[in-house]
């Protein structure tokens, strides 16, 4: 790591473990991990499509000015994971590194199941159905990943499919320390929660729920996480985790997954969304009412408005006062 000496730590960056830092911007993590032996770094995950310049300066801050990665690794290609990729790849000429069942979604071939807000759970997945389920298409740049597991430009790591929250998920994994990098496969906050994404309570959870298409399939990835007994994980939202904490809540969350992690309604909880090499095949029925749902929406934002409006009043309320008590006691001195 090189630092740049007297430059003031970028703002929400945090330390994962030896040679892994992270960035929160607004709700999503991207992540950086730099080669032990060469001191070459990789880009995992691209944020959102102002992140660009928060990642650039995350890298000269850790690296070094003009310092490029040798390469971009993709999670997965939802939109908050990918939204800074063709602008941060053509500017740094650097391959990008997917799952071969998530090129469909990063060549503009398909877009991707429908995100469901029908799911519940907060503000969030209320909101998903505007959320960007399109592809986007960096074809020029797109390498498909050894089936072997193996990371071409990361020789310490391995990644394993963890698909469920979309086809080709992947999750990175370093034996040495037992180090996840877990995309969504799960997540260390309520993501469906708008208060706790801004509060980032930790706690472990399954994938989003409103972007999760087969929940077979997120709860056998969860369980072959948890089974490599990791001592910490990195997600796509919310803290990273450690050690006991960490093991004891994933163990719970893979035993419990069915109660804790699977919504109680949904698009996808009958029936999931059906994929291959192509994309979408075949969607079950929706039967989201936007109509009713936007009254909902409306008035959960009119509520929470109301009291940020109240509690400013509060505070502006509590500072006058204070204010006159200063000025009493300045012209009673």
């Amino acid at each position: 790591m090189k630092a740049v000496q007297n430059e003031r730590i970028p703002r929400n960056m945090f330390s994962v473990a030896p040679g892994i830092w992270g960035m929160k911007d607004v709700f999503v993590n991207f992540y950086m991990i730099q080669d032990e032996e060469s001191a070459d770094w990789v880009l995992v995950d691209t944020g959102l499509k102002w992140s660009a310049g928060k990642i650039k300066k995350m890298a000269d801050y850790l690296f070094g000015s003009d310092n490029r990665p040798s390469a971009i690794i993709l999670t997965h290609g939802h939109f908050d994971h990918v939204g800074s990729l063709a602008r941060l790849a053509e500017e740094w000429d650097v391959p990008v590194y997917a799952h071969f069942l998530e090129i469909p979604y990063l060549t503009g071939k398909s877009s991707y199941p429908p995100p469901d807000p029908t799911v519940g759970g907060g503000m969030m997945a209320w909101m998903s159905w505007v959320y960007p389920n399109g592809p986007i298409d960096v074809w020029n740049r797109i390498n498909v990943l050894p089936a072997d597991g193996t990371i071409p430009v990361l020789q310490q790591w391995s990644y394993i499919h963890t698909p469920g929250h979309s086809p080709g998920h992947i999750s990175l994994f370093r034996q040495s320390d037992k180090v996840i990098i877990a995309g969504d496969a799960f997540v260390t906050t309520n993501q469906e929660s708008a208060f706790s994404v801004m509060t980032q309570k930790k706690t472990i959870q399954g994938p989003p729920k409103y972007f999760t298409y087969d929940w077979q399939s997120a709860k056998s990835s969860v369980l072959e996480l948890s089974a490599l007994n990791p001592k910490v994980a990195a997600t796509g939202h919310g803290k990273p985790m450690h050690g006991v904490e960490l093991r004891d809540a994933l163990l719970s969350l893979s035993q419990h997954f069915d109660e804790r992690a699977v919504p109680e309604q949904g698009r996808y909880i009958d029936e999931p969304a059906i994929t291959d090499p192509n994309g979408v095949v075949y969607l079950p029925e929706d039967r989201f009412d936007r109509n009713a749902l936007a009254l909902k929406v409306v008035a959960v934002t009119t509520v929470f408005v109301l009291a940020l409006i109240f509690s400013d009043k509060k505070k502006k309320k509590k500072k006058n006062q204070l204010n006159k008590n200063l000025l009493d006691i300045e012209y009673n001195f």
